[in-house]
């Protein structure tokens, strides 16, 4: 537990994780992947079909999750759009507080559910804050990969410098940035980099649209017939 905390001692945005409890000392803004929540619930309910308790407490989660996803797929991770189902989260914990549940596996999720609070639905009030962790697991895929590959044969030197470029490069990726492109520019910051292609590009889109402008305008000469 003491390794994201020496990790992300510099770290000052919104953490996405798992249900690991060695985040839950950290100090900083967090949210809870509601992937591995909504999987934990699907698991359980499949192994306890019989269970009424725990049916109604997954079919009350998994309406507010219908809800949230809906409004996220249709506007983005937008907090203006997403502040709106806060009222929906607080119905949702009405309704679970108040539901007398008698099976063991459903007070366990009552429990949980009442634990992370604070970090199931920071999304809601953040912008492109994910509500899942799904970005980090498929960035750290290219290392599992390299993994199966050098089992044990790998120097912890050449890890690291392995690691460092894999950071960079997925950093390019989600900032819409080529990684040789970045690498050959001899610039040391990704997202300074990435802001001023923003600049540079946006400019040329208002050349181009001076241009066509220019050609829809134009009144072209008629040759005068003698």
């Amino acid at each position: 537990a003491s390794t994201p905390s020496a990790i992300l001692r510099d770290f000052n945005g919104v953490l996405v994780s798992d249900f690991y409890s060695g985040y839950d000392a950290l100090p900083f803004r967090q949210q809870r992947c509601l992937v591995h929540l909504l999987r934990d619930v699907n698991d359980d309910l499949l192994r306890h079909p019989f269970d009424n308790d725990m049916r109604e407490l997954a079919g009350r989660f998994g309406a507010l999750l219908r809800l949230i996803t809906e409004t996220a797929s249709r506007f983005g991770l937008k907090s203006r759009h997403l502040r709106k189902h806060k009222q929906d989260v607080n119905a949702f914990y009405r309704g679970i507080s108040r539901g007398i549940y008698r099976s063991e596996i459903a007070l366990g999720y009552r429990r949980r559910f009442e634990k992370n609070r604070e970090r199931l639905f920071t999304f809601l009030d953040c912008d492109c804050v994910p509500w899942n962790n799904n970005n980090a697991e498929h960035a750290v895929k290219a290392f599992a990969r390299l993994r199966n590959v050098i089992g044990s044969s790998g120097s912890a030197e050449g890890l690291r410098e392995y690691l460092t470029l894999l950071s960079v490069s997925e950093t390019c990726s989600y900032k819409g940035v080529r990684f040789l492109d970045f690498l050959q520019s001899g610039e040391m910051d990704v997202h300074a980099y990435a802001a001023r292609l923003r600049r540079r590009n946006a400019g040329l889109g208002g050349i181009r649209r001076f241009q066509r402008s220019r050609r829809s305008t134009t009144v072209p000469l008629r040759r005068k017939v003698t």
